[in-house]
C-alpha cells in the first residue's frame, strides 16, 4: 500500500512542473471519509434452515459496513484521490486514482476506481437511493473497482465513457503470483435530450467485454447476497468454467419531472465455452420510483449522467423491484432466480449526514448450488446512519 501512494503522489509531483497555464494555478487539499452505521432485523428468513444443512442463517444485529478516510487534491487541470477502506476491520485501497481535465468536455483518469458502466456508476456504494444497490447490479458485476484507465466525454445531449481495465486481483497480487492476469474494455454512451433540473429524459446503454479472471483464468464466478451487509447471506452463485470470454450489456432509463424520477436498467450477459459446452446466458432488471416528499425537485448531475444527491431537509421514498435470473438449464449451471420488491425512505439530514430506513422482501428459487438451499425468502427491516465529507 505504501508503495501504491508513493508512486501516485510521485506521479502528480512530476506532472504538475509541466504544466503552462496563463494564471499559476492553486493547490487544494482536502480531507474525505465516511462512516456507515446499520442496523438490521430479519423476519422469516431462516425457516428451512436445518441442523444439519450449511447454508448461513440471518442474524439480527449492528455493523459498520464502511468506514473511510482519505484526501482530495486539484491542482490546475490535474486531480487526485486517495481513500483507505477499514470496514469490517479490514484495511485496503479503495478509490486511487490521478485525473486529468482537458476541458470541461473532456478527462483521462488512471488508477484504481469504478469506471462508468451503467446508471449505477453514477453513485458510489453508499449513496444508492435504495440503501443497498440492486441485486442484479451486484450480480452482475457491474461497478466493481477496478486498475483501469478511462475517457470521459461530457457534453451537451451526449455522455460517454470509455475504459480498459485489468482485473481488481491486479491491486491486491502481483502478476507473477496471478500466473495471468484478465483484462477487458467497457463504455457507457448516454443521450441526454433533455437535462435541466426537473426535467430529464435520458437513454443510454453500456457494454462489456471481458477475459476469464476464474478457476486459473478459465472461467467465470458470479455471486450477490442477499441486499444487507449486517449479515451476508448468499441469495445467487454462478461458477462458468471453460470459458472464452464474456459480453454483457446493460440499457438504462432516468426520467425526472419535478419532484418524481423513474430509473431502471435491463442486464444481460453471455459467457462463450469452449470444449463443447454450452454457452451461459443470465439476465436481470430493476426499477424503481423515486419522490421527494419534502423537497422542490430533482437536479441533474451533468457530470455522472445521473440524479444529483437531494438538497438538505429532503425526505425522499423510493420504491423498487429486482429480478434476477442467473440459472440456465441448457449450460446445466443453475445460480437461482431472484426477486425483491422493496422500498426505502432517506431523510437528507445536512449536506454531509444522511439517515436511511428500509424493508424489503427478498425470494430465490431455483438454485442448486453445493451448500446452498434450492429456495429461501426473507423480510428485511434495516436502517442507517451515514456520514461522508
Amino acid at each position: 500500500m505504501k508503495k501504491i501512494i508513493f508512486a501516485l503522489v510521485t506521479a502528480t509531483a512530476c506532472a504538475l512542473p509541466s504544466m503552462a497555464e496563463d494564471e499559476a494555478p492553486k493547490l487544494s487539499v482536502k480531507p474525505t471519509g465516511r462512516i456507515l452505521m446499520d442496523g438490521a432485523v430479519y423476519m422469516g428468513g431462516n425457516g428451512d434452515i436445518k441442523n444439519d444443512e450449511e447454508d448461513t442463517k440471518f442474524v439480527d444485529g449492528v455493523a459498520i459496513p464502511d468506514l473511510r478516510l482519505g484526501v482530495k487534491a486539484s491542482y490546475g487541470k490535474w486531480k487526485a484521490k486517495i481513500d483507505v477502506g477499514f470496514g469490517y476491520g479490514k484495511v485496503g485501497l479503495k478509490d486511487t486514482y490521478l485525473e486529468y481535465d482537458f476541458n470541461p468536455a473532456n478527462l483521462i483518469r488512471v488508477g484504481y476506481f469504478v469506471p462508468q458502466w451503467g446508471l449505477n456508476s453514477e453513485t458510489s456504494s453508499s449513496m444508492k437511493q435504495t440503501y443497498e444497490e440492486p441485486t442484479s447490479n451486484e450480480f452482475f458485476y457491474a461497478n466493481p473497482r477496478l486498475l483501469a484507465a478511462m475517457w470521459v466525454y461530457d457534453k451537451d445531449q451526449f455522455f460517454a465513457g470509455t475504459s480498459v481495465f485489468s482485473e481488481a486481483a491486479a491491486m491486491t497480487q502481483n502478476a507473477t503470483a496471478m500466473g495471468k492476469q484478465g483484462w477487458g474494455a467497457q463504455t457507457r454512451l448516454v443521450w441526454r435530450p433533455m437535462h435541466s433540473d426537473g426535467d430529464v429524459l435520458q437513454i443510454g446503454s453500456s457494454f462489456n467485454y471481458s477475459s476469464p479472471t476464474a478457476f486459473d483464468h478459465t472461467g467465470f464466478e458470479y455471486s450477490a447476497n442477499f441486499p444487507s451487509r449486517v449479515s451476508k447471506v448468499p441469495v445467487l452463485s454462478a461458477g462458468i468454467d471453460h470459458a472464452r470470454g464474456l459480453f454483457k450489456m446493460t440499457p438504462e432509463l432516468l426520467l425526472i419531472k419535478s419532484n418524481f424520477a423513474l430509473e431502471a436498467q435491463y442486464y444481460y450477459m453471455n459467457v462463450a465455452r469452449k470444449d463443447g459446452f454450452r454457452n451461459y446466458t443470465a439476465q436481470g432488471a430493476y426499477g424503481m420510483i423515486r419522490t421527494l416528499l419534502i423537497g422542490s425537485q430533482y437536479t441533474y448531475s451533468h457530470a455522472d449522467a445521473g440524479v444529483a444527491t437531494p438538497a438538505k431537509g429532503s425526505l425522499e421514498f423510493v420504491l423498487g423491484y429486482n429480478y434476477t435470473n442467473a440459472s440456465d438449464s441448457k449450460a446445466g449451471i443453475k445460480g437461482g432466480i431472484m426477486n425483491d420488491i422493496n422500498c426505502t425512505f432517506n431523510y437528507y439530514i445536512n449536506s454531509w449526514m444522511l439517515a436511511r430506513l428500509r424493508y424489503s422482501y427478498s425470494t430465490v428459487r431455483n438454485r442448486d448450488v453445493e451448500n446452498l438451499l434450492p429456495k429461501r425468502h426473507v423480510n428485511i427491516l434495516e436502517a442507517r446512519l451515514q456520514i461522508i465529507f
